[in-house]
């Protein structure tokens, strides 16, 4: 507090940048902590806040709402409710739900529905076990979605099988997205895509011909650079095959409890507008300042950092977050540098990470699941997080009660709660319930009821259709036209790829990166004994004919190369990739290394990131080619071998 006192007396509070990561039940406790400092540079430090956001973005700003695949998630006896139906079709579009999704949604709620009858479309660049099961797998080059869905939509427009009643009297420019989807006919997108027409054109029949239509999309969409069209071309779908808030559609996501909509409140910013005028990226990017994403622009923060253009940034706060390990492009050469350029860091963490080792002046060390009081509010239900254990004794605090004690000193009449069992209480807005009626019943459910856009109860105005400028699904966005922007989904070729002939002959494979494992979420777990066994090393995929033509060998070490950087993995030879395609592995690091600098527990050495270019993101501040970037792949000759022995005598093996 003193530091930060000194920080905000001289340069501002504007001078601290606050950053979390992928805190599922922690933002609104470290949003509002930051606002009470006074500081309007709330941060995610991924290039182009390549994650979850920008299909957040596309989707409020073309329905004014969130949707995702109808699971029978609203209703507390599931699967048995007769008002729900399975899907008839679920295209699982960028996403491995049954490892990892942001949604909520859990994996098995996919395998339920798939032996209630759901047909499945499978739209990734690998094999997973659910592609396996698909009645139909459209295997993409990396960074081609948007071509594939306007495809998909120039394909239901031809045939004329579009819902036409919902597209009549619920959606706004249909005639522009057929003109711009007619630039995509099925032989052109199978070029672009290396999808066959045939194959396009199935997806298309089954979209409309087995609806409902749910769709399950990933972070594969957000991370292209120009990622917020392929989602709007995504949202196009759901309004052509007029699956938007059916039973087994799309259902959107606030819905009324009570008199009232349920929204639990977001943070407040409590700032005044000069104040949120300074936020970093606010003048250049509309859609930081008006779309579901309203965070600084992290790339120009990470430049603020170095240069103290277009002012000085003097002090971090990194909670749930370990930008050097897992979100930041070019870590070592512009993450590294932006952190070693502040005064002041503090990191809020479980572990010692390599970001906590490089910068950290003070370290926070937080309760885990176990040792916390939480809640956790997803779209379409609450739930408490109950401490298992007294971690009094051992001085840690969760993240929330961090948050809230420095809060009540900076800004006490913001923080009108005691405990936070009290602030949970407050963000469960209108439900009506106490945070300890909600630990009795364990679960909340918001009343449901579906086609909320026939009954005003999609807008908080109470008028029929969604909340947007037109009442409608905006196919073409009329707020995007008040930008300046283009309002129709398009498709622009990836920078770094076949577009460029010359560079694909020193870098000939497409690099995919970021696949969850089961073992790891992002860099954490790989200090816990069990789940390292399960996953030791960081694995590349080659497939088998690429890896015998370049001298390659299941298991062997190798360097992976690109225009940007350079790491090493281990291969791991498999049809699960295209032959043309190679994924890596994401946010490695060893904790059973030394941590101290340079080594920090090995952090450069085969982290992926050093691939990736930093400031390669989208028109609108939003993207980056994670996904869809070149490499080449050289065997080496290096032991890098990991002595799990060591892992076992400093960790201890778990049983």
């Amino acid at each position: 507090c003193d530091k930060f006192a000194e920080i905000k007396e001289e340069y501002g509070p504007w001078a601290v940048l606050f950053a979390s990561g992928t805190g599922r039940d922690i933002a609104n406790g470290m949003y509002r902590m930051a606002y009470s400092y006074g500081s309007p540079n709330i941060a995610y430090q991924q290039t182009g806040v390549a994650c979850y956001g920008p299909r957040i973005t596309a989707t409020s700003i073309m329905m004014g709402n969130y949707c995702v695949p109808d699971c029978s998630m609203y209703f507390a006896d599931r699967y048995d409710n007769p008002q729900w139906k399975p899907p008839g079709v679920i295209f699982v579009w960028g996403n491995n739900p049954l490892v990892s999704n942001a949604d909520g949604n859990v994996g098995h709620w996919m395998v339920d529905c798939m032996r209630r009858g759901s047909r499945f479309v499978v739209v990734d660049p690998r094999i997973t076990w659910i592609a396996s099961k698909a009645d139909l797998f459209l295997r993409l080059r990396p960074g081609t979605d948007a071509a594939l869905a306007l495809a998909i939509i120039n394909v239901m427009i031809e045939d004329g099988t579009y819902d036409h009643e919902f597209v009549e009297n619920w959606t706004y420019g249909f005639e522009d997205l057929a003109a711009a989807a007619r630039a995509y006919p099925a032989e052109k997108a199978e070029e672009i895509t290396w999808v066959p027409a045939g194959k396009i054109r199935e997806a298309a029949r089954m979209a409309v011909e087995c609806g409902p239509m749910a769709l399950q999309w990933g972070l594969a969409l957000d991370q292209t650079r120009e990622c917020i069209s392929g989602s709007m071309a995504l949202v196009a779908l759901w309004a052509l095959t007029g699956s938007i808030d059916v039973p087994g559609g799309m259902v959107t996501t606030h819905q009324p409890f009570g008199a009232e909509i349920w929204q639990p409140p977001a943070a407040e910013t409590f700032l005044d507008e000069d104040v949120v005028r300074r936020r970093i990226g606010y003048a250049e990017y509309p859609l930081y300042r008006y779309s579901g994403c309203v965070v600084a622009q992290p790339d120009m923060l990470y430049d603020a950092c170095i240069t103290g253009e277009p002012y000085p940034l003097k002090a971090g706060w990194w909670q749930s977050t370990n930008p050097l390990a897992c979100c930041s492009q070019a870590p070592e050469s512009k993450a590294y540098q932006a952190l070693m350029s502040l005064d002041f860091n503090v990191v809020v963490d479980l572990f010692m990470t390599p970001t906590a080792m490089a910068c950290a002046e003070v370290v926070l060390p937080v309760a885990t699941w176990a040792e916390k009081t939480g809640l956790r509010s997803i779209w379409y239900y609450m739930q408490p997080i109950n401490a298992a254990v007294d971690a009094s004794a051992i001085d840690v605090k969760s993240d929330l009660q961090i948050n809230l004690d420095l809060g009540k000193r900076w800004a006490p009449e913001k923080w009108p709660w005691d405990t936070v069992e009290e602030f949970f209480t407050d963000q469960m807005g209108s439900s009506g319930h106490t945070y300890e009626q909600l630990r009795e019943a364990n679960w909340m459910y918001p009343r449901f009821e579906y086609r909320k856009y026939r009954t005003g109860r999609q807008r908080p105005d109470g008028q029929l259709g969604f909340n947007t400028p037109s009442g409608r699904v905006e196919l073409y966005s009329s707020i995007f036209e008040k930008f300046g922007e283009d309002p129709l989904p398009y498709y622009l070729e990836p920078e770094f790829g076949p577009a460029d002939p010359e560079l694909m002959k020193e870098y000939p494979f497409i690099l995919t990166t970021g696949a969850r494992t089961t073992a790891f979420f992002h860099s954490e777990h790989r200090q816990v004994a069990y789940l390292r066994e399960l996953n030791p090393d960081p694995i590349c995929e080659i497939h088998p004919a690429a890896a015998k033509r370049l001298g390659v060998t299941d298991g062997q070490w190798v360097r992976l190369t690109s225009p940007f950087g350079e790491c090493v993995q281990k291969a791991r030879v498999s049809e699960i990739v295209d032959e043309k395609t190679v994924h890596a592995q994401h946010a490695w690091w060893f904790p059973e290394e030394d941590g101290s600098e340079p080594n920090l527990y090995g952090n450069f050495r085969s982290n992926i990131n050093n691939l990736l270019p930093n400031f390669h993101f989208g028109k609108l501040g939003f993207g980056a080619p994670n996904k869809c970037l070149v490499c080449k792949v050289e065997p080496i000759a290096e032991n890098y071998d990991t002595d799990m022995d060591l892992i076992w005598e400093k960790f201890g093996k778990l049983v």
